[in-house]
């Protein structure tokens, strides 16, 4: 089974897009494929594939203190102690908690003197096990101001696996989330391969260098692909420039087509929609990445 991570330096590029595609492209495969959409903060790809929910659980992490009203004195330690200052008083002189302001210090609970706190797990999202006309995908869903996004997006990739392996698909297609921080980490570690996706724009190299670097601190072998590339074409030469001198080879350079737009607002992939063999064409292009990925993963 080989695992496939497509992820951005930055949000807008077309990662999604381009994962949408692979899934469909790779359904045609004798094994078939597991999607899995690990951008947890911000997941989208369920848009594009409509996937029909089989299974749903919550996912709880952490803890979060709550106050019994009909136990607490009204003291005050808990407001007095806590760093974060989310014990609120109200206008009644009673004390809550504010969920967004807590972070499961546990001091509150440990020095109330009646025991007047509970410390519960925090529910922090829900994952889904959907069935889409490409297969079976797993995605998630971070609540508002929910953290630990890290160990949701490892959540949702060992369910992928797990899924691949009872069905004896041999890959894994991730939809991975932008930046550099704990979630990305989290969605490449132990990846067979990374597609970066980038934009010819003074951000998208800078993005990019951030990401080559990471996928380098991990030693996980990686891949560039410049979308959007006749926009700015020497921009988009630099970006392949800098990811040469980081022996990251340039897989592909796709042209902006509004096709991509046309594509989401019918909820179809760019390769379902766009059905043309010009050589220029996006899905030509899309298709070609594709086939390439394909050989370096041998899928």
């Amino acid at each position: 089974m080989k695992e496939l991570i497509v992820i951005s330096g930055k949000g807008g590029t077309g990662k999604t897009s381009l994962t949408a595609a692979f899934c469909h492209l790779a359904s045609k495969l004798a094994h078939g494929c597991v999607c899995a959409d690990c951008d947890v903060d911000a997941a989208d790809l369920h848009l594009i594939l409509s996937p029909e929910v089989e299974q749903s659980q919550t996912f709880t992490s952490g803890h979060e203190a709550t106050i019994r009203q009909e136990d607490c004195t009204a003291c005050g330690l808990c407001k007095e102690y806590c760093t974060f200052d989310a014990i609120i008083q109200e206008q009644d002189g009673t004390f809550r908690v504010d969920p967004y302001a807590c972070e499961g210090c546990k001091v509150c609970v440990e020095f109330c003197p009646v025991q007047a706190i509970d410390f519960p797990s925090a529910e922090c999202g829900i994952w889904n096990i959907s069935t889409t006309r490409f297969g079976k995908m797993v995605h998630a869903r971070l609540h508002i101001g929910a953290e630990n996004s890290g160990k949701l997006v490892s959540l949702v990739r060992q369910q992928a696996r797990e899924i691949a392996a009872q069905q004896g698909a041999k890959l894994v297609i991730v939809d991975g989330p932008p930046g550099i921080g704990c979630p990305v980490i989290a969605s490449i570690t132990g990846a067979d391969a990374v597609l970066i996706v980038t934009e010819p724009s003074v951000s998208g190299l800078h993005d990019f260098e951030r990401v080559a670097q990471l996928c380098r601190h991990f030693n996980i072998p990686a891949y560039l692909c410049i979308n959007k590339y006749d926009i700015n074409p020497a921009q988009g030469d630099a970006i392949s420039t800098l990811a040469e001198q980081r022996n990251i080879p340039t897989l592909a350079r796709i042209n902006h087509d509004h096709a991509f737009t046309a594509a989401q607002i019918e909820r179809k992939t760019i390769t379902e929609y766009l059905r043309t063999d010009a050589a220029d064409s996006a899905t030509s292009q899309v298709r070609a990445l594709w086939e390439t990925l394909s050989q370096h993963l041998n899928a």
